[in-house]
């Protein structure tokens, strides 16, 4: 990925699963009760914190509760964990907002009205938060997000006006009904400070702060909507569902910004005498992201679910710009590599294997019958994706040869993280992909002039103590060992999305005992649902790990039988994120970001100096 894209990526370490509501609510409650001793004066503490917990966690307890079933009639998909956590934070925002106050008029000659005012403030500012939070978790439509969106506010405001003996000022409902709801000489004496003008002025800033909110979002959708034709808002609804939620609004994001393209999907399959599979190797022309099982995160295990013998489906010569908008998509790929494995004409010979190198580049392939199978890796320099088109390319200058199919696999396997301008892309036009024109060309003619000898097919895996979080997906480890007239060579293939720098070399140089190996990684995205960055050897011990791979290199040498084999090309149209539009995804995004917290700043002093105008006016 590009620094734009790893920058993106790297977004994610922000997003967390909200805790279970009856943790923030239990929260809630004790930082009300604190409150309330600290800002209440009776005889008692406890009585303190029953005001507290009374005045201050209601709204929050009424939020949590009344947010989300409003939320959902309106159509939204607010989870009470999230209205729950929501409201805790407003409660919090109100609490610091009134004890600064408090500080203040014992250090200044602030009369007590000035924390009257604060509150006022901060219980518009906790508005134009959860208006802010509904609309880019729930609504776009700014009217309808603030229905939920009040809720806390207006509780508290209810409990103010009843409290504070301002319903008394009402010319409604008689006596009967005042002295139903006529509670003043039952609150704390500095709630009796609020007057009707007060109820007036939060009402005015609501509005005030609501437009401030709706001109924010306005400026910061503008860039994606003239060039990605997008709503910003849909695509951190879809990202903060997927990360927290594990919902899939993420792939209708992107659906609609989303190409067709047609992508060959090539088939290597060796089976054993009986006809039954021995091993199948699987690659799509498509990158298994973007992130998790979002579209074709999770890739290489539905592929390798599908084989007969053990699947191996490494990475292909594409960047993120092939990612697979939704999961369904996949289909089309296994249904591609169902029609390609049916019409494989199978040969029970193979040529020697072959390293050809050309600069930076290294290939090591195979001849089987009229296909060949191929690995281009650039270790020990870092590099990340190659690109579609410089992968095409490469291919047709090995199938010049003479092969009718040819498996060109990106190695994916030397990695420096998401540091510096340039993460490793093989474009087309650069030195590297030139090199790699060069190594896969020669090792297509070196391959096409050797001589055919049966076949042998070898293969073990283990599925390895690890998990995602550790960077190994649910395929582990797996090896295909291939001896040809005495000569043996190892394909070892990683679960896993790029490794740290050294670790393929390290593993290379600790299997002495046949003549080729390659480690490749699948590049599942699985291990990149919250880290962007969670490359093979970063969290795990790279000795375990490489005493793991000896082990099944050893295991597969002892597995040897003679088998046929055959390679074909089905080609599936699928919808991709499309040329340029990842990178434009990524910058826009990062640009926004950037100026977020510059423009959000910049609103909230605006509408803090007319709260402040208004109150100066107001007073006087």
């Amino acid at each position: 990925m590009s620094a734009s894209q790893g920058n993106l990526a790297a977004l994610s370490r922000y997003v967390f699963s909200a805790p279970g509501w009856p943790t923030s609510l239990a929260f809630a409650v004790l930082i009300a009760a604190v409150a309330g001793v600290g800002a209440f004066e009776s005889a008692f503490v406890l009585a303190d914190a029953y005001e507290g917990v009374f005045f201050v966690g209601i709204p929050t307890v009424v939020a949590a509760f009344l947010t989300t079933p409003i939320d959902r009639r309106l159509g939204g998909q607010f989870t009470y964990n999230r209205s729950s956590l929501l409201a805790l934070a407003c409660e919090v925002v109100v609490v610091v907002a009134i004890s600064v106050a408090g500080l203040i008029t014992v250090l200044t000659p602030l009369a007590q009205t000035f924390v009257i005012d604060v509150l006022l403030v901060a219980l518009a500012g906790i508005f134009a938060f959860r208006l802010a939070v509904v609309m880019a978790v729930s609504h776009r439509n700014p009217i309808r997000a603030a229905i939920p969106a009040s809720v806390q506010t207006l509780t508290a405001a209810i409990l103010l006006f009843i409290y504070s003996g301002t319903v008394r000022f009402l010319e409604v409902g008689g006596p009967i009904l005042q002295a139903y709801l006529e509670r003043s000489g039952e609150a704390p004496e500095k709630l009796a400070l609020v007057g009707r003008e007060d109820f007036l002025l939060l009402a005015g800033m609501c509005v005030l702060y609501s437009l401030g909110v709706y001109g924010f979002i306005r400026v910061f959708e503008r860039p994606w909507r003239r060039s990605l034709g997008v709503s910003a808002l849909d695509f951190v609804r879809g990202f903060i569902g997927h990360i927290a939620e594990g919902s899939r609004e993420l792939e209708e994001f992107f659906e609609e910004i989303g190409e067709t393209a047609i992508v060959p999907v090539t088939v290597f399959s060796a089976r054993r005498a009986d006809g039954t599979e021995k091993a199948r190797f699987v690659l799509p022309m498509i990158h298994p992201g973007p992130m998790g099982e979002i579209g074709g995160g999770d890739l290489p295990q539905r592929v390798a679910e599908d084989a007969d013998g053990l699947a191996f489906p490494p990475h292909a010569t594409a960047g993120h710009d092939f990612n697979l908008v939704t999961r369904s998509e996949v289909e089309r790929l296994i249904d591609a590599a169902d029609r390609a494995h049916g019409r494989i004409e199978y040969d029970d010979t193979a040529t020697r294997s072959v390293r050809s190198e050309a600069g930076e580049a290294s290939v090591l392939g195979h001849g089987f019958g009229t296909g060949a199978l191929l690995v281009a890796s650039f270790a020990p320099t870092p590099t990340d994706d190659v690109e579609y088109g410089v992968g095409m390319s490469a291919m047709a200058e090995a199938r010049a040869a003479g092969f009718d199919d040819v498996m060109l696999v990106d190695a994916h396997h030397h990695n420096d993280g998401l540091e510096g301008a340039d993460l490793g892309h093989v474009t087309p036009g650069s030195e590297r992909s030139f090199d790699l024109y060069d190594a896969a060309g020669t090792a297509g003619e070196q391959l096409a002039d050797l001589d055919r000898h049966p076949v042998e097919f070898g293969t073990a895996q283990t599925e390895t103590p690890w998990d995602p979080e550790d960077g190994i997906g649910p395929l582990g480890i797996r090896v295909a060992t291939v001896r040809v007239d005495g000569q043996e060579t190892a394909y070892v293939l990683i679960d896993g999305n790029n490794m740290e720098p050294g670790l393929r070399d390290r593993i290379v140089d600790a299997i002495d005992d046949v003549a080729h190996i390659e480690v490749m990684t699948t590049d599942t995205h699985v291990v990149n649902t919250v880290e962007s960055v969670n490359q093979v050897g970063e969290a795990i011990d790279a000795d375990e790990l490489i005493d793991r791979i000896t082990a099944l290199v050893d295991r597969a040498r002892e597995d040897y039988e003679p088998v046929t084999v055959g390679t074909a090309t089905e080609h599936a149209e699928v919808t991709v994120f499309g040329n340029d539009r990842t990178e434009t995804l990524a910058s826009h995004a990062n640009a926004v970001i950037s100026m977020g917290a510059a423009l959000a700043g910049a609103v909230i002093l605006a509408v803090l100096a007319v709260s402040a105008l208004i109150f100066f006016v107001a007073a006087s």
